[in-house]
C-alpha cells in the first residue's frame, strides 16, 4: 500500500503569520509616523508654558514685589468705593475672569467688554482686547482710574497706601533704592510682578509638546490636527495659543450685532485707523474651558458654540458636530496647573485712610 503524505500546512501558516506581523508593523509604523508628524507640526506652531517665572522688561520680579503686588491685587480700598479690587474682575479662583459677560464696576456700571483673563497675561503681546497697554504695569493703572471700573485716582491710591504703615514698610522693602518708594508707578510695578507669577504650566498639551505622546487622548489629538488644518492656529498660536496678534472679528462673515456691537470699533480707537475697525487681539486660549462666556462681548456661554462661530465667521468653515467636539476636547487639554494663591491679610485702615465713596 502506498501511503500518500499530505502536504504540511505548517509552512503556509508561518508564511501567513509573517505577512500579518509585517502588515501590523507597517500599520504601527504608519501610526507612529503620523503621530510624530503631528507632534512636530504642533511644536512648530506652539510652545509650552515654562515652569519658571518669565523675566519682565524694566521691572525685576522679586519676592518683596510679588508679596506687595498680591496685597494690592486683592485690596478693594484702592478703588473709590472700597469694594472693587483687581480680583473682582480677574477672579483667581474662576479662571482669572469674572462671572458675567462684562464686568460690573463703580456704581453698578457695566463695562463695555468682557474682562480678559489675568492668567498667563504676561505672555501676551499687549494687554486689553485692543492692545492699548503695552505691558502689565501700564494695564494695572487703567482700571484704577476708569470711572466705570474702580473710579479712583493716583492721588487716592497714594493717600490710601501712605495711611497704613505696613504698606509703607512693604514699599521700602520692594523698592529699597528709592527715596520715595510709595508711588503710583511702583504700585503698578508691584501688581505686574505679582501677575507675572500667574502662569499655568504642565497642561496636558504642554506635556505633549515636551514629548509625551500619551498626554493627549485620541480625540484631543484629532482636535489638535483639525485646529491646525482648519486654520485656527493661524491666529491662535505661540506660547499662549493666541494673544500675539490683531485680527478682524468677522474676517469672512460678519457676526451678529449681539456678538459684535457696532459701537465698539475695537483697535481703531487706539490706532485711529479705519482699517482697524472691529479688529481685536486674538484671544489667548490657555485655560479657555474655565472662563465662559466668550468673545469680547461675552455673549456666548458654550465653548462648543464659540468654536462653531469662529469657524464660520473667521474661516468660512462649517464644522460637523464631531469636529466641534474634537476641537473642544483639544481646547480642554490647554487647562494647566493654576498657582495656589493664599488670600492675604490686608493692613488695617487708620484714621487717615480715605473714606469710601459710592457716588459717581
Amino acid at each position: 500500500m502506498i501511503l500518500i503524505r499530505k502536504k504540511s500546512a505548517i509552512p503556509e501558516f508561518h508564511f501567513v503569520r509573517k505577512l500579518c506581523v509585517a502588515a501590523i508593523a507597517i500599520l504601527v509604523s504608519s501610526d507612529a509616523g503620523a503621530e510624530d508628524d503631528l507632534m512636530k507640526a504642533a511644536r512648530r506652531t506652539f510652545k509650552p508654558i515654562p515652569s519658571v517665572v518669565p523675566a519682565v522688561k524694566d521691572n525685576p520680579v522679586t519676592h518683596d514685589k510679588i508679596e506687595l503686588g498680591k496685597m494690592l491685587f486683592f485690596d478693594p480700598r484702592m478703588s473709590a468705593s472700597g469694594i472693587i479690587s483687581c480680583n473682582t474682575c480677574h477672579n483667581l479662583g474662576a479662571g482669572g475672569v469674572d462671572a458675567g459677560p462684562t464686568s460690573v464696576g463703580h456704581g453698578w456700571q457695566l463695562g463695555p467688554r468682557r474682562a480678559p483673563t489675568v492668567y498667563n497675561a504676561v505672555f501676551n503681546v499687549a494687554q486689553f482686547w485692543d492692545g492699548r497697554a503695552p505691558d502689565l504695569k501700564t494695564q494695572a493703572k487703567g482700571p484704577v482710574q476708569a470711572s466705570a471700573e474702580m473710579n479712583a485716582t493716583p492721588e487716592h491710591v497714594i493717600n490710601t497706601l501712605n495711611s497704613m504703615s505696613d504698606y509703607v514698610v512693604m514699599f521700602k522693602k520692594a523698592f529699597p533704592s528709592e527715596a520715595s518708594p510709595v508711588s503710583f508707578d511702583n504700585f503698578a510695578k508691584s501688581i505686574e510682578a505679582f501677575e507675572a507669577i500667574l502662569i499655568t504650566p504642565a497642561a496636558p498639551f504642554d506635556q505633549y509638546l515636551e514629548g509625551d505622546p500619551n498626554a493627549l487622548n485620541d480625540q484631543q489629538k484629532a482636535g489638535l490636527k483639525l485646529f491646525m488644518e482648519t486654520g485656527c492656529s493661524s491666529c491662535h498660536n505661540g506660547i499662549n495659543v493666541g494673544g500675539q496678534g490683531y485680527f478682524p472679528f468677522g474676517a469672512v462673515e460678519r457676526p451678529s450685532t449681539s456678538l459684535l456691537p457696532t459701537a465698539d470699533k475695537g483697535r481703531s480707537a487706539v490706532t485711529k485707523m479705519a482699517s482697524d475697525e472691529y479688529v481685536f487681539r486674538a484671544a489667548p486660549l490657555r485655560n479657555v474651558a474655565l472662563r465662559p462666556p466668550y468673545f469680547h462681548s461675552g455673549q456666548v456661554w458654550s465653548l462648543k458654540q464659540a468654536v462653531g462661530v469662529m469657524a464660520e465667521v473667521q474661516l468660512g468653515a462649517k464644522l460637523s458636530d464631531k469636529e466641534q467636539n474634537d476641537i473642544v476636547a483639544f481646547l480642554n487639554s490647554l487647562t494647566g496647573q493654576l498657582p495656589k494663591i493664599e488670600y492675604p491679610i490686608l493692613p488695617a485702615r487708620t484714621e487717615t485712610t480715605p473714606l469710601p465713596s459710592t457716588g459717581r
